[in-house]
């Protein structure tokens, strides 16, 4: 492996607060968007002459939009009780990573074009002109934010950094500074059906050969079925599901699961993902566009019930957001929404997440697994954020947390949780996610995973861990290239279902 051009953070026994090293990431700048990825989002490809008018303006429709953006930007009182909170403030020790910093960066502007004082007295409020350096501050630093929310925990007031991030990404594109990253995905899953670009051919060849696998595995014909109508379930997965380690080894944990149940169910190759980069970009129109494909193909199909894969903000999205961008939940009232209403089963929940699933047949008898058969690992469970921190499963409150441990303690016999305070609603982010997950910002995410590898590496001390367990894409491929650089091995890393898919009985 090549060494990393830049210093690898040490593992120690506790998550320490760094001292502080001003600018020390003020060099990451994220590569910008090229002009076609650009136009197809309706963004200028290039900083355009007048950018701070546009970048007031876009201020403040997003101002008038979203109230809770006004009052997170008025509401902070500077208490301090965020500043250590940030997985990339720990591991990079730049201040302006910590939340209140990173929000700051906005507030000024807010404070001198948006607030009567910081008009008349900028200086005694802390407001400031908007200028080409700070526009450069917010290009870098909230592209250093992983919109996880670990810090809203945290906040006295419940201010959700993340919205901040959302606004300021969003004016950045408006002004023609997009990034390249997140946004050639949204263009690939609105113009062909998921995050990577892989057309409906490829994908029913992969699933053609995943089900030659299996059978010569298990000597049992699983099949992983593509378009078909009239199927019971639709499931909705990240694309990464269809070809990439561990993710594939979850995609065949699910299809064992429907075929031991004995459900019907389907892939589509029109809406063959359940990632939303329009959630990182904080832009409703293009996350609405992205999550209709979805309802478009559930209602093509005739499916009684939608289930979501391994997939965190996927789940964020489905759960928190389907309702109003799509009205597969509740609260749609136009007329292809009414019609879905009636077609989906109420028997169910509208979405369910796969462990939801998985978790009910276990416990009501309906599918048989073996926990001996992963007696090899020792588990433990990363929540992921947007999971633990911006949604629930099942009906209780807690859900999140409890149905995942659920699962996994049902299909292995060795499990033990990371610390407190580093798990459930406390869970450190991957450090990938937020659209983060990119090689040229490769030393941020190494170096905000050091919170998460500190904690993984002392149950890893203690109880001999060597698998860890996870439901979410982004958090799979993050940690499979990143905790290697402190010393684990990429193959500890893998899905709930693929752990699911070793016990599970099939006929």
């Amino acid at each position: 492996m090549a060494a990393a051009d830049f210093d690898i953070p040490e593992l120690k026994d506790d998550i320490e607060v760094p001292k502080l090293r001003e600018g020390v990431m003020a060099h990451v700048k994220t590569f910008p968007a090229p002009k076609a990825v650009q136009d197809f989002m309706g963004y200028p490809h290039e900083l355009v002459e007048d950018w701070k008018e546009r970048a007031i303006e876009k201020m403040g429709d997003l101002l008038g939009k979203y109230r809770s953006l006004k009052v997170f930007l008025d509401a902070c009182v500077h208490c301090g009780a965020c500043t250590d909170k940030c997985h990339y403030y720990l591991g990079t020790s730049d201040p302006k990573n910590m939340p209140v910093a990173r929000q700051d960066l906005m507030r000024q502007v807010y404070r001198r074009y948006f607030t009567p004082a910081g008009k008349l007295f900028p200086k005694l409020v802390g407001a400031k002109d908007l200028t080409k350096d700070i526009l450069d501050e917010w290009y870098s630093y909230y592209h250093q934010c992983s919109e996880c929310r670990r810090c809203s925990v945290f906040c006295p007031y419940g201010i959700d950094t993340a919205e901040i991030t959302m606004a300021g990404r969003e004016i950045l594109n408006h002004v023609g500074i997009g990034q390249k990253y997140s946004n050639e995905i949204l263009g690939k899953v609105q113009k062909i059906g998921n995050n990577l670009g892989l057309p409906g051919p490829a994908l029913e060849d992969t699933l053609a050969g995943l089900e030659e696998d299996i059978e010569a595995d298990t000597g049992v014909p699983v099949k992983l079925p593509m378009d078909v109508k009239g199927a019971e379930v639709l499931l909705i997965t990240p694309s990464a599901d269809f070809f990439s380690e561990p993710h594939v080894e979850s995609l065949i944990g699910y299809a064992k699961v429907f075929h031991a149940a004995g459900i019907s169910w389907t892939l589509s190759s029109y809406a063959s993902e359940a990632g939303n980069f329009g959630l990182f970009n904080g832009n409703y129109e293009t996350m609405r566009n992205v999550a209709m494909r979805i309802r478009d193909a559930a209602l093509e199909l005739g499916a009684k019930r939608i289930v979501v894969g391994e997939c965190g903000h996927a789940w964020r999205v489905a759960y928190s957001f389907w309702n109003t961008l799509t009205g597969i939940g509740y609260g749609g009232d136009d007329p292809f929404s009414i019609e879905l209403q009636k077609q989906l089963d109420p028997s169910y929940p509208q979405p369910q997440h796969i462990c939801e699933l998985t978790n009910d047949l276990i416990k009501q008898g309906k599918i048989q697994v073996d926990p001996s058969v992963n007696d090899e690992f020792v588990v433990t469970y990363h929540d992921s954020c947007n999971v633990a921190r911006a949604s629930r499963m099942g009906t209780e409150p807690g859900g999140q947390f409890e149905i995942p441990r659920e699962l996994i303690k049902a299909v292995v016999n060795n499990y033990h949780d990371m610390a407190d305070g580093t798990i459930r609603e406390a869970t450190f982010c991957c450090g990938g996610g937020g659209g983060l997950l990119t090689d040229d910002l490769m030393e941020v995410r190494v170096k905000g995973a050091l919170p998460r590898a500190t904690a993984l590496n002392n149950v890893v001390k203690e109880h001999q861990v060597n698998f860890l367990a996870l439901i979410c894409a982004i958090c799979k491929a993050q940690f499979t290239k990143v905790l290697p650089k402190y010393g684990f091995d990429m193959s500890m890393v893998g899905g709930v279902h693929q752990l699911v898919g070793r016990a599970v009985k099939l006929d």
